[in-house]
Parts: structure tokens; C-alpha cells; sequence
């Protein structure tokens, strides 16, 4: 089994480092390492060192001997998912599983079928509320680079990411609409693939419009339609399938 992997701040720079705080309570209280079990530290951008626990004091806090820092290389292309705002706590879900999946990049979108409006501090505490999901499902995964969440977006500014991205596409179940297999898609080996998730009441025909001014075509997963929280991943892991990054 994997080591688990605890966030810091920033990287080991000696060979030791003291784990405390929320993290070290976690580490000694619920996982209860004990000396000689190993860690993994990292500070969710790509670095990373492997560690061996030494000392364990009281409920919050452990000494770690640690080795050299390594860094994973950027994926190669970068996936990013704009995903449409679902009703309750179905954008977390979608969130941690995009993440255990692989995804690189989460963007909120505001789509003009979104029950769920985020304004405010209800907005800003939604969001926080993605990235801690997106930071706790990465440890739980084990990577060591996060996916970055974005602060909401409006249908103007997607539509100005999909025009910068190397592949642009929505997801769109309209059957009568001219889509394309995301299966059999053209995708590149580098750069970037930028994908939309509707709302569960689709994306409009303005929206599709915006879209596709952007380059952005609408394709398919397959015959059944998925919900708005699970289609992004199922999406993710097709891509990241297609694109080598699993094999």
C-alpha cells in the first residue's frame, strides 16, 4: 500500500521535519502512525518527498525523517473540466471524484440553467467549500499535485478559456444535435483539453452558440445521459485514457 500523503505549507528543506497542526493531529490521532511507518509530504503543487515517521509526541504532532524533494512534471495536456453549477452537495461529489480520477483543473460555471446561484458569501463559501473537497480527495488519492479550482465563471469567460485551449468541446445529449463520440475524438498530446458539463437542463442553444464561436464542438460519451456530477468524470477518465496518461 501507498504511503498517505500529508500536506505542508512548504517543502522539508533539512532531514527532519515536524508535522503538527491539523495535519499532524490527523497523522497521529486518526491515521496513528507510529515510528517507522511511511509518509508522504507534499505541498499539492508537484513536490513531494518520501519520509519515515521518528517520533510521535503527544495528539498533534510527529517528527518525520525525509529524503530529497522530487517534483512531478505537469501533465501533459492538461485536462480541465468547466463544470455547471448542480443542486446540493452534488458539486462535491463531482469535485472529489474528477480529482481521484485525474482531472487538472475544475473551472464553477454559472450556466444560465443552473438552479443553484452562487452570489455572495453563499457563493464564496461554495467555493471554498470545492477546494477543500478537491484538496482532501487528493491526499486521499495520493497525488501529490492538486487540481486548482477556479473562482466562477460566467458563460463570456468559458467561452474565452475554450478559445485558448488546444481542444474545446461540450458535452451535449441532444440527439438531434450534430455531436460528435468524445471517443473518437481528435485529441492533442500536449497542451490543453478544456470539456463543458451542463446543468442537469442542459446547455442552452445561446450557450451552444457562444460555444461554438469559441471552437468549441459538442460531443457525446455514449447512449445513456449522465448526470451533471458524474458525466465530468466519466469524461476525465476517457480522456485521460485516450491521451496515454493512463497506461
Amino acid at each position: 500500500m501507498t504511503a498517505p500523503v500529508f500536506v505542508v505549507e512548504r517543502m522539508p528543506t533539512g532531514p527532519e521535519f515536524v508535522l503538527d497542526g491539523p495535519e499532524g493531529r490527523h497523522a497521529v490521532s486518526v491515521r496513528r502512525l507510529e515510528p517507522g511507518e511511511a509518509v508522504t509530504l507534499t505541498d499539492g503543487l508537484g513536490h513531494w518527498a518520501e519520509g519515515v515517521v521518528r517520533a510521535v509526541e503527544g495528539k498533534d504532532r510527529l517528527t518525520v525523517g525525509v529524503g530529497s524533494v522530487h517534483e512531478e512534471p505537469e501533465p501533459a495536456p492538461r485536462i480541465t473540466v468547466v463544470q455547471a453549477l448542480p443542486k446540493g452537495d452534488r458539486g462535491e461529489l463531482a469535485v472529489e471524484t474528477m480529482t481521484e480520477t485525474g482531472v487538472d483543473a475544475v473551472v464553477p460555471w454559472q450556466a444560465g440553467r443552473c438552479i443553484t446561484q452562487w452570489k455572495g458569501e453563499r457563493g464564496a463559501k461554495a467555493l471554498s467549500k470545492w477546494r477543500s473537497t478537491a484538496r482532501e480527495a487528493g491526499k486521499q488519492s495520493r497525488r501529490v499535485r492538486f487540481p486548482e479550482v477556479a473562482e466562477a465563471m460566467t458563460t463570456k469567460q468559458v467561452a474565452a478559456l475554450l478559445a485558448g485551449a488546444d481542444f474545446a468541446g461540450v458535452l451535449h445529449e441532444d440527439r438531434d444535435h450534430d455531436s460528435t463520440p468524445l471517443a473518437t475524438a481528435e485529441l492533442p498530446a500536449t497542451g490543453s483539453i478544456v470539456l463543458v458539463v451542463g446543468p442537469e437542463g442542459g446547455v442552452s442553444r445561446q450557450e451552444l452558440t457562444a460555444f461554438a464561436e469559441a471552437g468549441a464542438r459538442p460531443y457525446r460519451l455514449g447512449r445513456s445521459v449522465l448526470r451533471t456530477s458524474t458525466a465530468g468524470t466519466a469524461a476525465t477518465a476517457l480522456l485521460l485514457g485516450r491521451t496515454g496518461r493512463w497506461g
